[in-house]
């Protein structure tokens, strides 16, 4: 009779018993639940702080980029300017010398030809001389990059040469060149001194 008066209260205690641990097994529950609540805010504002800190590396990185390339253009810039200065730092000196060239030139022409000849041996001598000496100074101004334009028949271009006058000539196109009063003088492909020239027109 004792063991049928306790049961019920020990099935009592052990109901109270399941249900307090019902209950703290609830509230583990939902304490976990509060707790996975409060990490996933921190993750969102992780996952800003971390948008934030990529945008500000892709813009630093396009910055460094970008300095980069406006490094290397200074550098070619630069370089190119070296080698203009190579080149054409003797466009001075040369145009003085364009000078001595055209007297020779006019020297040499203006020797009678029927004149060279033994029987006149000084004459002679000097008129070799001064075309040994027009032939030399071409050889210098070639080796430098300094060309002769003398452009009789070809086509007028106005970046070579500067026309005197027009004038028809048969059996010419008109816009050729038929007559050069003056040599003209490239450095390195830039025309250093126009060649004067006559050009064909219509007649």
């Amino acid at each position: 009779s004792f063991c049928l008066r306790t049961s019920p209260r020990l099935l009592c205690a052990a109901t109270q018993q399941k249900n307090t641990g019902q209950s703290l097994e609830e509230d583990q529950s939902q304490s976990q639940n509060e707790q996975k609540v409060e990490p996933s805010t921190a993750e969102k504002l992780l996952a800003e702080e971390k948008a934030k800190l990529e945008e500000q590396l892709k813009e630093v990185t396009e910055k460094y980029k970008r300095a980069l390339a406006d490094a290397e253009n200074v550098r070619q810039r630069s370089q190119k300017l070296v080698e203009e200065a190579k080149l054409y730092g003797i466009q001075s000196f040369c145009k003085d010398l364009l000078e001595v060239a055209d007297i020779l030139e006019k020297a040499t022409e203006s020797v009678p030809k029927e004149e060279i000849k033994d029987e006149n041996p000084h004459l002679k001598s000097l008129y070799e001389g001064l075309v040994m000496t027009e032939t030399q100074i071409q050889k210098v101004f070639k080796k430098h990059g300094l060309l002769r334009l003398n452009p009789v028949g070809a086509k007028f271009d106005p970046y070579e040469h500067e026309a005197l006058f027009h004038t028809p000539v048969e059996g010419q196109e008109p816009g050729t060149i038929a007559l050069v009063s003056k040599i003209g003088y490239k450095l390195h492909g830039r025309t250093l001194r126009p060649a004067l020239v006559g050009v064909v027109k219509d007649a």
